[in-house]
């Protein structure tokens, strides 16, 4: 498809044929807009296009990644949306993050945007970003439109985008036009993120061969393919995935200095107190942070993070921060809230330290994604028979899976532009493939025993540990992205001791 932009920011938001009608509105009500205002409103703007801005640093990845899957479907249109805003409630919206795999091949991060890769006749794929344009000045859409940029921001014009982007650009408005003529070829489209785009795709296809059911599978194999391409991550998407750690050690450190604050609160305070180290160095978390201090932290997913913070019991704080390209971290520590373990909190912690210890020992590359799992469940099956608290031997612990009762979850999940990422690729090349160079993976065991759980000694109820790691697989094994956050319990105390304020 041909480049479609334009450098007049005024032209550029005539990509319509018919300039709609706006009406203004503030709180729901419409108002009215005399002739006299509208006229002045379209004059004495200045010319803000920027003549040359510099290209997005990972321009040359994103080529390379639609390369990969311009080669993985010869001949086939594939359409890849960011997606639209979602109301959150009446006229308010969610803030907006695009489609994963919408960034990974394009790096743009606006509404409505979306990828299309449109074959060739003699091969390979042509790639357009269809994206909003510059707001027209001449309708008054740019200040009458509640999505116009005097009120939602200055976007990017198409000739802005083109150069950051190192792609050719045309405006989302015309794409369903351009679909609807373009020359006959098998279409694919990503699912469940443009209801709009969807429905066009299928009118388009209707009574083809690939309607229906078929086109379902079809569209599926591309969800597939893009995420089984995002399992080895290249040089620049590592960088950003590490940049996201060390920011979020950063937030760890600002968590264990205001301990006592949040004594006197809630982990509310905790949570609050993560939150701030993102923001205030321009990011974002990559997910609802797990803020569980004392019983809460045998519950997986909590995140009401609205209990107390009490001395004498542990913390579970799981947090990533997400960076401005939208990798994401995923770390958990176990902390006690006084600064040191007791003897029952140490002897949980060192056993699940253990099967840490084994679990990062057997990731590496061309072993099974499986086998890390495997080594840190048999370490605490073996604890957990020789505490007694499970009728050996482990091999019949472990077999039967009696261990779970306790350790709950998988040891691990893929990582990257979502914290448990390429969900979607193929069984084979994941769950049931071997690593490879350039994976990343969470290294996470835990165990945790209920407040009600009648089957473990009292002493033990409620206590929940896990420590979790990001790992990188090399050519030589692997490095620990997180390694900056100490481990050990003696290093998580003398850690402790260095932030906690000394009364």
């Amino acid at each position: 498809m041909s480049e479609h932009h334009s450098s007049d920011p005024k032209a550029e938001g005539d990509g319509a044929a018919e300039a709609p009608v706006f009406t203004p509105r503030k709180n729901g009500q419409a108002q009215g807009v005399s002739e006299e205002l509208a006229a002045w409103m379209r004059t004495g703007w200045a010319d803000t296009e920027i003549r040359d801005p510099e290209p997005i640093e990972q321009a040359a990845y994103t080529a390379k990644r639609r390369a990969a899957l311009s080669a993985r479907f010869p001949g086939e249109r594939l359409v890849v949306p960011a997606g639209n805003l979602k109301t959150r409630s009446n006229d308010t919206e969610y803030p907006f993050r695009p489609s994963c795999d919408y960034v990974y091949l394009s790096g743009d991060l606006s509404d409505d945007g979306c990828v299309v890769l449109e074959p060739r006749p003699g091969g390979g794929h042509d790639a357009t970003v269809y994206l909003r344009p510059r707001s027209n000045r001449e309708n008054g859409e740019f200040w009458l439109d509640g999505h116009g940029e005097l009120w939602s921001g200055r976007r990017h014009s198409l000739a802005e985008s083109a150069q950051r982007l190192g792609t050719d650009t045309d405006d989302v408005r015309r794409l369903p036009e351009v679909l609807r003529d373009a020359p006959a070829a098998p279409v694919r489209i990503l699912r469940g993120h443009d209801a709009s785009l969807e429905e066009l795709v299928a009118g388009v296809r209707a009574g083809g061969a690939e309607d229906g059911e078929a086109a379902a599978e079809r569209d599926e194999e591309l969800a597939v393919a893009l995420h089984d391409h995002r399992l080895v991550k290249d040089e620049w998407e590592v960088a950003q995935l590490q940049r996201a750690v060390d920011a979020t050690v950063r937030g760890f450190g600002d968590v264990a200095a205001a301990l006592p604050e949040a004594r006197a609160t809630s982990e509310r305070y905790i949570e609050g107190t993560f939150f701030l180290r993102a923001r205030v160095e321009g990011n974002d978390v990559g997910y609802g942070t797990i803020a569980a201090s004392g019983p809460n932290a045998t519950t997986l997913h909590w995140m009401r993070n609205d209990g107390p913070v009490r001395e004498g019991e542990l913390l579970l704080l799981d947090a990533g921060v997400e960076t401005t390209t939208l990798y994401t971290a995923d770390i958990t520590r176990t902390l006690p809230v006084s600064g040191r373990f007791d003897p029952v909190q140490r002897r949980v912690y060192d056993l699940v330290y253990a099967a840490q210890e084994a679990a990062i020992a057997a990731v590496a590359p061309g072993r099974p994604f499986t086998e890390y799992h495997e080594v840190a469940q048999r370490v605490l099956a073996e604890g957990l028979v020789e505490w007694g608290l499970l009728e050996g031997p482990a091999d019949r612990v472990v077999e039967l899976g009696l261990q779970r009762r306790y350790t709950l979850h998988g040891t691990g999940h893929m990582l990257g532009l979502d914290v448990h990422d390429c969900a979607r690729s193929r069984t084979e090349v994941h769950l049931h493939g071997e690593l490879r160079p350039g994976t990343v993976l969470t290294v996470e065991p835990g165990l945790y025993f209920q407040p009600d759980d009648l089957t473990v000694p009292e002493e033990l109820r409620g206590i929940g540990v896990r420590i979790e790691d990001d790992v990188l697989v090399t050519a030589e094994g692997n490095r620990v992205l997180s390694a900056a956050l100490p481990r050990t319990a003696d290093d998580v105390e003398a850690w402790l001791a260095e932030r906690l304020p000394r009364g």
